[in-house]
């Protein structure tokens, strides 16, 4: 049995590029190019890195909103990828997202009661009074009042809205949540609310969390274990002291050098990356860092580093590790 509620094993999902008269596939965005982790039961992993590096591909193709093109998702001790259709309807029970723009996650003409309704209603669990009930338990949950149910997503403020997405994740009672930036459309202050009540529900429910995000200092506050992606690839795993205290990757190193310190008198070095990322379509060879990495070596150029367990709990992608 294994201590995972949900591994992820060698996941890929590449995009096709189609062009002329017969739109063949002239080639391939190697959006996810072969990740690899775990998160146990009442876990929060974060997962970090640059935008379009493949953090939000990577939580769609695990509920499978996106089908995988390769790979395993293992979830509760059975490959989800090989369920059919009405094997997945029951399990979307399990899994739910919660999405980052609080905007136009939600649908602007239905009721902030029949937008988180829906899922009783399309399970067969409840309807009429029992489902009022159930939504009206749901926004006092969430820190919201029973007569919001009877208005409209456009009468709310950003911070509400993704209340009422959160509503809506926990309508089931699932037991993985996928955070998909979830508090990057926020302002600052409303963000340490959202993720206070993320955290309260987290201890309240029993849930795990997959946390995507770019902010570093969000998800060290959240996280238990943190993943850095990069280009496709995750470089870099460990629980968020270690990661945050002695980071392997010099990917990682560079990110964490650009947090900022709120103390005046601390001089910090930030480490400036060279370069732009390289395109998903055509990524380089050997180690993708390697055309940015101040410490790269002919051996990076023309091999990619294997995925390896460095300390206890500690993963890293890089020759120099």
């Amino acid at each position: 049995m294994s201590e995972y509620l949900v591994e992820v094993r060698d996941l890929k999902k590449h995009f096709p590029v189609r062009g002329g008269v017969f739109s063949k596939v002239r080639a391939w965005v190697k959006a996810v190019d072969g990740v690899s982790f775990g998160i146990c039961p009442g876990e929060t992993l974060g997962l970090v890195g640059e935008s379009g590096c493949g953090k939000t591909t990577t939580g769609r193709c695990i509920l499978r909103l996106l089908e995988p093109t390769a790979g395993e998702v293992v979830f509760d001790g059975q490959d989800i990828l090989q369920f059919d259709r009405r094997q997945m309807r029951r399990l979307r029970r399990e899994m739910q997202i919660i999405f980052q723009d609080p905007y136009g996650s939600l649908n602007a003409r239905m009721t902030v009661g029949d937008i988180i309704g829906e899922a009783y209603t399309v399970h067969g669990i409840a309807k009429g009074k029992e489902r009022a009930e159930k939504v009206n338990e749901l926004l006092e949950v969430v820190g919201l009042s029973p007569y919001h149910a009877r208005r409209y997503p456009h009468e709310f403020s950003g911070g509400q809205r993704q209340r009422i997405g959160i509503a809506r994740a926990l309508a089931l009672k699932p037991k993985l949540i996928i955070c998909d930036e979830p508090v990057s459309a926020l302002d600052v202050s409303i963000q340490s609310q959202i993720l206070n009540l993320l955290e309260d529900l987290q201890e309240e429910f029993g849930l795990t969390y997959l946390f995507i995000a770019h902010n570093l200092s969000v998800v060290q506050h959240i996280s238990d274990r943190v993943g850095v992606m990069y280009l496709g690839n995750l470089v870099e795993l460990a629980s968020k002291d270690v990661l945050y205290s002695a980071p392997k990757h010099p990917y990682t190193v560079a990110l964490l050098s650009a947090i900022p310190v709120p103390d005046p008198d601390v001089r910090k070095t930030k480490i400036l990356l060279e370069g732009d990322v390289p395109s998903p379509l055509n990524p380089p060879s050997g180690c993708t860092f390697h055309t940015r990495c101040p410490k790269a070596t002919a051996h990076c150029k023309e091999s990619r580093p294997e995925w390896r367990e460095v300390t206890p709990g500690h993963f890293v992608a890089c020759h120099l590790a």
